[in-house]
């Protein structure tokens, strides 16, 4: 597993197809705050995933607010399936360096630890390609 700035602009900027308005199941495990801490870039990001389907990502000077789906059950391959389309940005640079626009949409696939409180986010259904551990804040369990 990788954590370099390439792949992780790459996982977040990837293009998708859209996202749509269904919101997760109240018990799914992706909703809760989680942390991503990226030590090359001497940097870490703050995901809120909510169940009205929505994030709220904090990272360096950037915050975002995004649109996803989610898929309620994991692929045979374990992974499931995350669209996002950002639909509100700062204009500041996030760890990256990046600037997200309004309208980016992503697709990536998350892989959850049997323990539930980590997860890594990868550019397709493999070990690959992918950024993390993200880990749930404490007190954020489902």
């Amino acid at each position: 597993m990788r954590t370099l700035p390439g792949l992780f602009a790459s996982l977040v900027l990837a293009a998708a197809s859209p996202a749509q308005a269904a919101a997760p199941s109240a018990s799914h495990p992706l909703l809760g705050i989680w942390i991503l801490t990226i030590p090359q870039l001497g940097c870490s990001e703050t995901y809120h995933f909510r169940g009205d389907g929505t994030t709220l990502v904090k990272s360096a000077e950037e915050v975002s607010e995004s649109e996803f789906t989610v898929a309620e059950q994991p692929s045979a391959r374990g992974f499931y399936k995350l669209e996002d389309k950002i639909v509100k940005d700062n204009g500041k640079q996030d760890c990256s360096g990046e600037v997200m626009k309004p309208g980016t949409r992503a697709t990536n696939y998350i892989r959850f630890h049997p323990s539930g409180a980590r997860f890594v986010m990868c550019q397709n259904e493999t070990m690959d390609a992918c950024i993390g551990p993200f880990e749930r804040m404490p007190g954020q369990g489902i």
